[in-house]
């Protein structure tokens, strides 16, 4: 039992989740109004991972349903085991026969036959998805519905009833209700609007990266091997990465994994060589690689000069065509120090969170004209 708002910190601190004052008000208020929650955010900053941690803390199972373009109801709620229904009709075959040999007429052979349908539209051949077995199960879960925002807008009007009741109907049977209200936590990295309806049914957090405070005690509890003082600048230098205009920003695991990195290459002080080594640890795209080489030295050092050497990335060449040496011609100091504000990072993480806007087909989503191609007819 989680019985106030430092009991969930401390639950989710015991899994190795570092969980701020907001956050842990509302796990707390999940538990005890036996609402879903859903957590908006950008990638990596701990949405999936809190169902995890929650899940452990609680000793609940976890029920995980990953969505993804195109899923539709019987991947998510249930589905009728057809095999199993076919075996069972050609085993009881002989059965079958003896029902309806005295039958007089075809229609009273139809009738005794389709007064055994509901033998075989049973509880024995249906074949429970995670959004049913989390209502099915014996014992209280946590759910997880994972990037809800991949997955097509009728999924989520098939969630509906289960948000609201905590049941699922099922036609041929009838309407199943949890034993035990489950935690159910939504994830969506807001690549598009979701319903009004369904944001209605939830509890709702944004979750943003952490403060530099928060994130290098994440790092600290993870044990990466790093000292102190070397964890610390890193995490500065990973949050100067995500003031950058990214295509992806660094995640909270990534940072992880940086300092896992320059701990097993046995890094005791942070330089923009190692660090530019080892970049793609963080960063997973050409164009942002190259943007990360040309910052890390003055992330490492506000005074230091981009060496050379940095300006190239696998056999790419820099893009500006000239050096950074070199005198302009000019009296007055290099524009970028002086006249040029410094990136709003903030502002450019809402603008990348901005529902549409992605061109089409990106992230994963099907044009318009594919959409339209193989749309339904109504």
């Amino acid at each position: 039992m989680l019985d106030s708002i430092d009991e969930v910190r401390e639950a989710l601190a015991g899994e190795g989740y570092i969980a701020d004052e907001r956050l842990a008000t509302t796990v707390f208020l999940q538990t005890k109004l036996d609402k879903p929650l859903l957590i908006e955010g950008p990638a990596g900053v701990g949405k999936t991972e809190l169902a995890k941690a929650l899940a452990l803390a609680t000793g609940r199972r976890l029920l995980r349903l990953q969505c993804y373009e195109g899923q539709d109801e019987t991947k998510a709620l249930y589905e009728w085991d057809y095999g199993k229904q076919l075996l069972y009709t050609q085993i009881l075959k002989e059965k079958i026969g003896q029902i309806v040999a005295d039958a007089g007429t075809l229609d009273e052979a139809v009738d005794r036959i389709g007064k055994q349908e509901s033998v075989f539209f049973s509880d024995r051949f249906l074949a429970s998805r995670p959004l049913l077995e989390a209502v099915r199960s014996e014992e209280p879960v946590v759910l997880l519905i994972d990037e809800i925002d991949r997955a097509d807008e009728a999924l989520e009007a098939v969630l509906l009833e289960l948000l609201g009741e905590y049941q699922v109907s099922v036609p041929e049977i009838g309407t199943f209700t949890a034993r035990h209200a489950p935690y159910v936590i939504l994830t969506s990295n807001n690549t598009r609007d979701l319903a009004a309806a369904l944001k209605r049914r939830c509890l709702h957090l944004f979750l943003d990266y952490p403060s530099a405070e928060r994130e290098l005690e994440i790092v600290r509890s993870k044990n990466t091997g790093l000292t102190e003082a070397v964890a610390a600048q890193l995490v500065d230098v990973v949050r100067g990465l995500r003031e950058l205009d990214l295509r992806k920003a660094p995640s909270i695991s990534e940072t992880i994994d940086w300092a896992r990195t320059l701990a097993v290459l046995g890094v005791g002080e942070l330089s923009a060589q190692v660090l530019s080594d080892t970049v793609s640890v963080v960063v997973k795209y050409d164009k942002d690689v190259r943007k990360a080489l040309d910052a890390l030295p003055r992330l490492v050092d506000p005074n230091a000069k981009v060496p050379a050497a940095l300006h190239s990335h696998n056999g790419h060449a820099h893009e500006h065509g000239h050096s950074h040496d070199h005198d302009h011609g000019h009296d007055h100091p290099h524009p970028r120090e002086d006249t040029e504000p410094e990136p709003d990072g903030k502002a450019i993480r809402q603008a990348k969170d901005k529902p549409g806007r992605f061109k089409d087909g990106y992230y994963g989503t099907p044009s318009k004209t594919a959409s339209l191609g193989r749309r339904r007819p109504f």
